[in-house]
């Protein structure tokens, strides 16, 4: 069974291609692939985020607050009605993140989140987390499909530390149209063709040959959202709009 509550610190770096290059040629003595990464070859994610109609998730998101949630239904690879899907809540309080979720097939996860209700629980689904999930649905009644974020991803866990996860995405593209992860995985892309996102997930501190990559590569710690750059291009975007309408 996949592991569905996670409790760990998650840091961001975005790196140009030569610096990717390099890092992913340095970790590999000290890391695994993920087992999604068949033949060695990157993996697509697509993931459906939740809002009210004014946006206020994000919006409390980016203005960096000590405590911050999100809802978003995860696909690995653009889904059918029969394939599994994650339902995910994450919570993030002063840098820790908290992550549940639990597995659905997709036509179980839509039906969820339309009726409201306890369903059947089914072997391959959590119920404590589904509990979870459904209150706070209740305490959100306006929240609804608001963004789809699809990006290709490489993985490793490290050899020594089963903690220890280090991912690449490249083509990072969202659209907030369209808002079933049934229609495909396409959007608007959020980071140029030659560019990664290095995600770094730990509990604890980093190993020291990871402290060595970081600090010999001068690699900073960097600030993205993927579906915060998707809200803030389409808002100044609609801005654009209403200034050219003005003129």
């Amino acid at each position: 069974m996949a592991k569905e509550v996670f409790n760990r610190v998650e840091k961001k770096y975005l790196l140009t291609g030569e610096i990717f290059e390099t890092v992913l040629g340095r970790i590999k003595e000290y890391t695994y692939m993920d087992k999604y990464n068949i033949g060695g070859e990157y993996y697509t994610l697509c993931s459906l985020y939740f809002d009210t109609d004014d946006k206020r998730f994000i919006r409390h998101s980016l203005s960096r607050p000590v405590y911050k949630e999100k809802l978003r239904l995860r696909s690995y690879g653009v889904p059918k009605e029969d394939s599994k899907v994650y339902l995910e809540m994450k919570k993030k309080f002063k840098g820790t993140v908290n992550k549940r979720r639990t597995a659905f097939y997709y036509t179980e996860a839509m039906d969820f989140l339309e009726k409201r209700e306890m369903p059947a629980i089914l072997p391959h689904m959590n119920g404590q987390v589904i509990k979870e999930l459904l209150e706070f649905l209740k305490m959100n009644p306006g929240i609804k499909p608001s963004c789809i974020v699809a990006y290709d991803r490489l993985a490793f866990f490290s050899h020594d530390n089963k903690d220890l996860r280090i991912s690449f995405d490249r083509d990072i593209r969202a659209r907030m149209y369209e808002l079933d992860l049934l229609k495909g995985d396409y959007g608007e892309r959020l980071i140029e063709p030659d560019m990664r996102l290095m995600e770094i997930k730990a509990v604890g501190g980093y190993p020291l040959w990871l402290v060595d990559i970081l600090s010999e590569l001068k690699i900073r710690k960097s600030r993205f959202s993927k579906y915060g750059k998707a809200y803030m291009r389409e808002k100044e975007a609609l801005l654009n709009i209403e200034t050219e309408a003005f003129v």
